[in-house]
């Protein structure tokens, strides 16, 4: 199994505010690409199965946004969110959740989460393909460290919520000894 040591070239289809466009909705879409989002900087990058899902939205989400200004002590120029949902979810989801320092990335295609081998099946509770839950540092493209929840499987029936949190992350970035295991990135599936 190859391990991916870069993160994978895609281009995410989102919404930016673009108050040139009337309405009550002031959005107009606009393509990212990889090196968009991470060339140039570091990023720490978390990604969970959904949107709107109790422990995404209880703790996931919310821990990282609670330590924004400790990240960024720590050389971290942005947080992001990702998971296997559209530009609209993700926006909704963010607003409802108070999300104001973590960037929210919609994969809503799955292809960034298939091409870093964290793609699987949720269909035992209707979702489909989603992302596996995993944390990631990512300086200039480059992966410096990942943290994946163990048990990777399709249609696992639990949802493991141990190593991607932020306070894994934190203590990593801060040089401190982690409680969590790190996993390598799967398979590049190209």
């Amino acid at each position: 199994m190859a391990v991916i040591e870069r993160v994978p070239d895609v281009v995410f289809k989102t919404r930016v505010r673009d108050e040139s466009v009337e309405g009550p909705n002031p959005y107009r879409w606009e393509d990212k690409t990889t090196q968009d989002i991470f060339g140039g900087k570091k990023v720490v990058l978390f990604s969970l199965p959904g949107a709107f899902t109790p422990t995404c939205s209880s703790n996931h989400l919310p821990r990282y946004e609670e330590l924004f200004e400790e990240f960024q002590a720590q050389g971290v120029d942005e947080i992001i969110c990702l998971s296997v949902n559209d530009a609209f979810v993700m926006f909704q989801w963010g607003k409802q959740v108070g999300a104001n320092n973590v960037s929210l990335l919609p994969d809503g295609n799955g292809e960034f989460t298939r091409k870093m081998g964290m793609l699987v099946d949720k269909n035992n509770l209707g979702f489909g393909p989603r992302s596996w839950r995993y944390s990631m540092l990512v300086n200039d493209c480059k992966i410096e460290k990942v943290f994946a929840e163990a048990g990777f499987s399709d249609n696992c029936p639990t949802d493991p919520f141990e190593v991607s949190d932020a306070d894994t992350m934190l203590a990593y970035l801060k040089g401190e000894e982690s409680t969590g295991v790190s996993a390598p990135v799967r398979e590049f599936v190209g």
